[in-house]
């Protein structure tokens, strides 16, 4: 009887819990039924919307996000698919974009060329009074630089190494050895020396670089030399400077920073094969940050901020220790490609096989049929392309291990038409002289260039002594700005246009005295020297082609940095070797014998003189014999006093 009635009431309680169940069944399926019956929710919401003033915008959004979802639960509730609802963004999408590419080009020596290039482009404006906080591509340290400093453009490079021009031909974008920075700023600007002096302490903690060493005695203000590559035509010259270290030494410290920089860092892309071990090992190594302001379309009627990052790497076949002449990227890098950033709209690796038309120099491996023209430096140049974003380029080991194995030593570079080096002559410590040389190999065609050279201070330039000779005659500059330097406060500033003859070399000589620095300026290694920094030589040189002069036509980043406005010429900045200086230095062994000697002298005198002062004498009794101290033994022995 017990059990009959446990098991009535376990048939109550589950027919209880199926009408809790069905009951609330019907209470969330009703709003769909009314959706979709005739009673429309979403009509009396406008309706009454229509007769309330407007609600803000983000309340708004919140509301529809709502709705939606409430459709969206209903319609699978009832297995039905729900209409699609658009929600408005209350946060602008940002306008940018990022782009990569690698330049691989064989030299003639057997080396290898490699030219990395990273742009981002982003469509905003760093000068509002609004400030820009929502970043995507865009590093938001350099962002936050150019808003605080009102920077128009920034150009900074840190090098490893020499460029030798005459056997590796001209680089896609120079630099000098050491650390470079010149900056415009905007003409809100009221103190730039202020202002420039903060942003080097600002940049150097960014690159974890020494550029807090740049004060006035190693910054110049060019008047011709240093034109805005982007938008703008400046004339006034006060809101730029320039300044140098050539004996800033790059390391990995300087890489690990500048990769940061990139939006997928070096965990994808082409930066993966940014290994500062093999990097490091290289005879040149070059990297650089760009920053301006370019056209979006040829009228530019809109701009955009440009980053370009770039590092250029030079690998010696004998440095590497290989005994074939082949490379590959593993060789290279150590590493290969296996993805391309997932945030680059393109990335491609070129390779320059404009002396290899038919293989018979090198071969290329794996071969690919995409091929691209491009204009570079005058000169119109074929290049093997491999997109990374095909998924076919890869293959199906999904690896890309790029092989370039020599065939043939035959063929020769032609000669830069620009070319220029520099030395110091003379002999003693009191005079000297500084020689630059111009090389023209141009065989028909003269053309000018802009020198310019920043002398430090403790070198007192003779400018009197200024000449200037082509093929034995005197060349007379059509535009000579100097500044003189000030001791301790800034340094010389020389500036000269000067016609290059066709086939000549054009010699600039001036004459230097070596000041004397105070004992406190010598640096720890005095004996080593005093680095005296680049000369920057500009030119228009004359193209065999035509230059393309649509800055806004879509164009290989290797090939679209310096702006052209002329089809028969493009613009060429080179630098010169770095001079090595030695000054008067004062004996620093000197003070350390004397200081020996001093303490000797007063160690010896004093010290003796002290000690006939406080010594106490007393009279020793001299010790007794043998015989009487054995004497005293036994008579000790014996009871009796001694002797």
């Amino acid at each position: 009887m017990a059990a009959h009635r446990c098991s009535c009431w376990s048939w109550l309680f589950i027919l209880f819990s199926l009408s809790v169940f069905v009951v609330a069944d019907i209470h969330e399926t009703t709003p769909v039924n009314d959706h979709h019956g005739g009673v429309d929710h979403n009509a009396q919401t406008a309706e009454q919307t229509a007769d309330q003033p407007a609600v803000e915008g983000r309340r708004w959004e919140a509301t529809e996000v709502k709705e939606a979802a409430t459709v969206d639960a209903a319609a699978d509730a009832q297995g039905t698919s729900a209409p699609e609802t658009v929600v408005p963004l209350s946060v602008p999408q940002p306008k940018d974009d990022f782009q990569e590419e690698l330049v691989i080009r064989p030299l003639h020596s057997g080396d290898i060329y490699a030219s990395f290039q990273f742009r981002t482009l982003w469509d905003t404006d760093f000068m509002r009074e609004n400030k820009v906080s929502h970043y995507r591509l865009f590093p938001k340290s350099l962002g936050q630089v150019i808003s605080k400093f009102s920077v128009r453009e920034l150009h900074i490079s840190f090098t490893q190494g020499y460029w030798r021009t005459m056997q590796w031909g001209q680089p896609f974008i120079p630099s000098p050895p050491g650390a470079e920075l010149w900056v415009w700023f905007q003409d809100s600007v009221t103190d730039v020396d202020a202002t420039w002096k903060e942003l080097t302490n600002v940049l150097s903690g960014i690159f974890c670089a020494s550029l807090n060493f740049i004060d006035s005695t190693n910054t110049v203000q060019p008047s011709a030399s240093f034109k805005p590559l982007g938008i703008g035509n400046v004339t006034d010259h006060s809101f730029l400077r320039y300044a140098t270290l050539p004996r800033e030494i790059v390391c990995t410290e300087n890489l690990t920073p500048w990769k940061k920089l990139l939006p997928c860092g070096s965990k994808a892309g082409l930066a993966v094969l940014l290994k500062s071990e093999k990097l490091f090992h290289s005879s040149f190594h070059s990297q650089a940050v760009h920053i301006r302001s370019v056209c979006q379309d040829w009228q530019c009627k809109t701009t955009s901020w440009e980053l370009r990052q770039t590092l250029n790497s030079v690998f010696d076949l004998h440095n590497s220790g290989q005994a074939k002449r082949e490379w590959s990227l593993f060789k290279m890098f150590s590493r290969t490609l296996t993805e391309a950033c997932p945030l680059a709209s393109s990335s491609k690796l070129y390779i320059d096989i404009t002396d290899n038309p038919q293989g018979e120099q090198f071969e290329l491996s794996p071969a690919t049929s995409l091929l691209s023209q491009a204009v570079v430096l005058g000169d119109r140049r074929t290049f093997s392309v491999y997109d990374l974003t095909q998924e076919t380029t890869f293959g199906s080991v999904r690896s890309l291990n790029l092989l370039i194995r020599w065939k043939s030593n035959e063929g020769e570079m032609l000669r830069p038409l620009l070319h220029a080096e520099r030395y110091v002559a003379g002999y003693g410590l009191q005079t000297g002289e500084i020689h630059t040389l111009m090389y023209n190999n141009h065989p028909y065609r003269s053309f000018p260039v802009l020198l310019l050279d920043s002398v430090p201070w403790y070198l007192r330039l003779y400018i009197h002594t200024l000449s200037v000779t082509s093929k034995g005659k005197d060349n007379k500059p059509s535009y000579i700005h100097y500044e003189p330097s000030k001791d301790r406060v800034k340094p010389h500033l020389l500036e000269m246009l000067i016609q290059l003859p066709p086939n000549s070399v054009t010699e600039v000589t001036v004459q230097f005295e070596r000041a004397l620095l105070k004992w406190t300026e010598y640096p720890p290694d005095p004996n080593h020297g005093f680095y005296v920094g680049s000369s920057v030589i500009s030119s228009l040189v004359p193209s065999t082609v035509a230059m393309d002069t649509n800055s806004t036509r879509e164009r290989p980043l290797f090939s679209s940095f310096f702006p052209c406005k002329e089809e028969s010429s493009y613009f060429v900045r080179i630098y010169t070797e770095p001079l090595l200086v030695n000054l008067p230095t004062p004996d620093f062994s000197m003070p350390y014998n004397v200081i020996c000697l001093t303490c000797t002298v007063v160690a010896v005198g004093y010290g003796s003189l002290y000690n006939l002062l406080t010594r106490s004498f007393q009279i020793e009794e001299p010790n007794p014999g043998l015989a009487k101290r054995i004497a005293n033994v036994i008579r000790k022995m014996r009871g009796v006093p001694p002797l």
